[in-house]
């Protein structure tokens, strides 16, 4: 097996998450909450109805990434089964495998991957009834 201190970011495929991709939370009033955010503190909403925070990637400064934010009606069933009141988007690097390692540990696995032109998602539980949805981009 290949060292992973010697591979370059366009060689590491090893399945892990490589950074957040979104945040999102419920809010009693998604429309309001948004428009709070932008009034006080300058957020401006996007076309899918969030907000996109833009940052260079660390080991590889041409490639721009994208964390989202977004507060969902309280009670979206966007994150069943899951009772808590967020979820995390994870960015994450060799969806696939990553998919096989937890399948090994027991990890709840709650969909399939779904395919985007901006990239693949599934989504998990973790330990704690946390739905977690797991983003590969292009």
């Amino acid at each position: 097996m290949e060292d992973s201190k010697n591979l370059t970011p366009d060689t590491d495929i090893t399945p892990k998450v490589t950074g957040i991709g979104g945040i999102f939370f419920f809010s009693d009033n998604p429309k309001e909450t948004k428009d709070w955010y932008a009034k006080n503190l300058g957020v401006e909403v996007n076309a899918w109805g969030s907000v996109s925070f833009d940052s260079r990637n660390i080991n590889n400064p041409d490639e721009v990434e994208t964390l989202q934010w977004s507060p969902f009606k309280k009670g979206d069933e966007y994150f069943s089964p899951s009772k808590k009141e967020f979820m995390i988007n994870y960015r994450v690097q060799n969806l696939e495998a990553l998919l096989e390692k937890l399948r090994e540990n027991g990890v709840t696995i709650l969909d399939e991957i779904a395919t985007y032109d901006f990239g693949k998602f599934i989504h998990i539980m973790d330990a704690e009834g946390n739905k977690i949805e797991l983003w590969e981009p292009k």
